[in-house]
């Protein structure tokens, strides 16, 4: 595993893994998180993984895909997995995996996943630029080839509305 004291940066040293309970100030009238709460914090997690990566501030560009598979209930531990699949010339893609955990049983559903685009900024705010991705699998080839397939529609329809 890289450090940040080299330059090789993998998505291993970009992962990021936060974890949480529902509480019922967090839920609508069905003893269900709101996907707003769990936008947030995917959006925490995905920023998170995005700064490790480039050890440089960065904000939200574009969240391409939001996909609530399975309802988290209240008294449920949330489980957020971030990890950079794509780094591009001032932006990076981040992939967050959220996983709902029954605390009793230590049952765990994939409840939520998330495609976030962040740019990295300069203390004025300015784009600038992010270190080069590096792979060690297949598998974080093919993530990386997806996410510039879909950067390719983002911007090709960015200006369309």
């Amino acid at each position: 595993m890289s450090t940040p004291d080299t330059d090789r940066r993998t998505p291993e040293i970009s992962r990021v893994v936060m974890t949480t309970i529902v509480m019922p100030a967090d839920t609508n009238n069905y003893g269900h998180i709101f996907g707003g709460r769990v936008l947030a914090m995917a959006d925490k997690v995905a920023a998170m993984a995005a700064m490790r990566h480039c050890r440089l501030a960065v904000v939200t560009a574009s969240i391409d895909r939001v996909d609530f598979i399975r309802p988290i209930k209240s008294g449920m531990i949330i489980i957020l997995t971030g990890e950079v699949n794509a780094a591009f010339t001032t932006s990076l893609e981040v992939g967050v995996r959220v996983e709902a955990e029954d605390p009793i049983t230590g049952h765990r559903i994939e409840a939520c996943r998330a495609l976030i685009t962040l740019v990295a900024i300069d203390r004025a705010g300015h784009p600038v630029r992010v270190p080069k991705l590096e792979f060690d699998t297949d598998e974080q080839r093919e993530r990386a080839q997806r996410a510039q397939q879909r950067r390719k529609k983002r911007l090709a329809t960015r200006d369309a509305y």
